[in-house]
């Protein structure tokens, strides 16, 4: 007989997300790199008679080891070395206001305004702000050893160690990262088949998979696209294969609309494809599709067959390749870009400005009160007050429930293990935790990371046990400051980066209904309607993740996304309604009037006005009309389900 919970004991459902434990395979060539880069530093110095130089080097690896986290060997190199490059301004600057008080409040506060803009521009960019303040926060708390160059030198130098290790095995492995992105691609597009004319919920969650599957690839593949594209030919090639597949893609939402199950050798062909992407083979495939009787049947059965050409051809022109993302700009244009929209961009700005006050307001207290305090308050900050990390109130949570692990594993450590030699030893044992433990949450991973940056603090500052009980009370207060500061003062934050977001995409989808049924400028342009359904996935998918991030927050923030979240699934299948009409009309279906297309945009643009300028959602009653069996008509009523949505009392 099941048991349950009295009803003032059930624990909150918010709560409940917040303590999950998400699944996640090991890495273990991150867990081996992980050992040597932050064990190897600090071996080196203690033989060399130094080794505090050695605990800098293992500090600057550590944050090599939480930037690790790239499939293709050229995104591995962006998402180390940039930000290492950052991170060494940062100590620099930090440990020249080092002892100076209020010039120190003064620098890390003006630090932390640009970590926080620099932030927003994507997740290089991200990880580089975070390492700029995060050293600039170690350099202005610690005594730095040696010349004020030597700490930069060291930190950036223990990174790039983790990047050095990370690229050894390129030579032997150029390309299999790419290729088994595309191939994940192509098997999570397999599952998409598998679910269309399954319930709605399951083919739901298998389209947002293969959405996050081809983004994923789609950023792997064309990393570094503008310098490579044109002259490696196994870039190429896969270029070309994910393109393929996209066709395959849209397919999909009209096969679901039909109500009807694929037949199981289609899903098995895309399968079959997605072994010989992953395997490099080019040579004949022979597919056993069923005989196509229908409209929606006849658009899979050429987008497959036109796969499994691209996928068995093994040389490609790279001038024939219909790049569905488009080309990017020269980098400086590129550059010059990201600084205007950083400059002149409110969010930028409102999470500087955020990020600004919360180390401010750590540096004075650190500044003026006279009890043990350390860089480990605006340190904890730093980490919490990421919200493109996730929920600040779920990483100020975890962050302290994660510290407190933590520092059990670090009493140990500190009090039965002996200084020297032996700290290699727990080094290389604890090390490895970090890349283990970090996909599974951010409490798990700062249980991880904390006892070893308190094992190399000690190795510095040779404070032992007596680093716990402060280490314990500057969390606390960080995460107090952050929560304060950085959350409860602003609320108006949910609205600004979840309901701005969907307003937008709301508009996007407006207007990309337009272009798929010959209005507007591009009607006629394939290649600006597939890039155009590219970004709106995108930006569904982003604006997906920050709805579940919003879910794990206590109530109102919680109760609002939970009220919202039906609005970003209509929003989802009305795309899918709008491609798999588009399919249809391609596949010979009657289009649709200019008028029937231009009302079913109107009815969208009212809804992005709503949700922009509204916290509450209303329900609104909306009649759609139009001739019957016109290809509009479940887009009609998707758009309707949307419209009627409204907020629970």
């Amino acid at each position: 007989m099941s048991r349950e919970f009295p009803i003032g004991l059930t624990p909150p459902d918010w709560l409940v997300r917040n303590l999950r434990s998400q699944q996640a395979p090991v890495n273990r060539a991150a867990v081996a790199r992980a050992a040597v880069a932050l064990s190897l530093p600090l071996a080196v110095g203690l033989a060399a008679g130094r080794p505090e130089y050695g605990a800098l080097a293992a500090m600057g690896a550590l944050s090599g080891v939480i930037g690790d986290t790239a499939d293709a060997y050229r995104l591995r190199i962006l998402n180390i070395a940039v930000p290492q490059l950052l991170g060494a301004v940062g100590v620099t600057l930090g440990s020249l206001a080092f002892g100076h008080g209020w010039i120190a409040v003064a620098v890390l506060t003006g630090i932390a305004l640009v970590s926080g803009m620099i932030s927003t521009i994507g997740a290089v960019s991200s990880v580089s702000g975070l390492l700029l303040l995060l050293n600039a926060v170690v350099g202005a708390g610690l005594p730095m050893p040696g010349d004020w160059w030597l700490a930069p030198l060291l930190m950036t130098g223990g990174g790039l160690l983790v990047l050095v290790l990370a690229l050894l095995s390129w030579p032997l492995r150029s390309g299999v990262p790419e290729r088994t992105a595309v191939a994940g691609a192509y098997r999570a597009v397999a599952g998409l088949l598998d679910a269309c004319g399954a319930d709605t919920e399951t083919y739901d969650t298998a389209r947002h998979a293969a959405t996050q599957a081809l983004n994923q690839s789609y950023d792997v593949v064309l990393a570094r696209r503008s310098r490579y594209h044109s002259r490696s030919r196994d870039l190429t090639r896969l270029l070309a294969q994910l393109n393929a597949v996209i066709p395959v893609i849209e397919a999909a939402p009209a096969a679901h609309l039909a109500g009807r199950a694929l037949p199981p050798e289609i899903p098995q062909a895309v399968r079959h494809l997605a072994d010989a992407v992953d395997t490099g083979y080019s040579g004949p495939i022979g597919l056993r599709l069923p005989l196509p009787l229908t409209e929606t049947g006849r658009a899979v059965d050429q987008a497959l067959r036109h796969a499994a050409d691209v996928v068995s051809e093994p040389d490609v022109d790279p001038t024939g390749i219909l790049d569905r993302l488009g080309h990017p700009g020269a980098l400086r244009t590129r550059a010059a870009l990201a600084t205007r929209n950083v400059l002149l961009s409110a969010a930028s700005w409102r999470y500087g400005l955020r990020l600004a006050l919360c180390i401010g307001l750590a540096q004075v207290l650190v500044s003026i009160v006279p009890v043990p305090r350390s860089y480990w308050v605006a340190l904890t900050i730093t980490f919490v007050l990421k919200p493109d990390f996730g929920s600040v109130f779920s990483r100020a949570l975890l962050r302290a429930l994660g510290t407190v692990a933590g520092l059990v594993v670090a009493a140990a450590v500190l009090s039965q293990v002996p200084r020297g030699w032996w700290d290699v030893a727990v080094l290389f044992l604890l090390a490895p935790l970090i890349p283990a433990l970090t996909p599974r949450g951010y409490g798990h991973q700062t249980a991880a990371i904390t006892p070893v940056i308190l094992l190399l603090s000690d190795v510095l500052n040779r404070e032992g046990t007596a680093l716990l009980l402060p280490r314990l009370v500057d969390s606390l207060a960080g995460c107090a400051i952050a929560l304060v500061a950085g959350y409860l003062l602003w609320p108006e934050s949910w609205h600004t980066r979840v309901g701005d977001r969907l307003a937008d995409a709301v508009a996007d989808t407006a207007r990309y209904v337009e272009c798929a049924f010959g209005g507007g400028a591009q009607g006629t342009d394939t290649a600006a309607r597939a890039r155009m359904r590219r970004r709106l996935y995108r930006d569904l998918s982003v604006i997906r993740t920050e709805f579940q991030r919003a879910l794990t927050e206590p109530p109102p923030t919680g109760r609002r996304a939970a009220a919202w979240w039906p609005l970003v699934v209509a929003v989802e299948r009305i795309v899918d309604a709008t491609t798999a009409a588009r399919v249809r009309v391609k596949q010979g279906a009657a289009p649709p009037s200019t008028a029937e297309v231009s009302q079913v945009v109107l009815q969208l643009r009212e809804l992005a006005e709503g949700v922009r300028e509204a916290d509450t959602l209303i329900a609104v009653r909306t009649d759609l009309t139009g001739p019957p069996g016109s290809v509009l008509e479940p887009l009609r009523q998707e758009v309707a389900a949307a419209r009627a949505i409204a907020s629970p009392h």
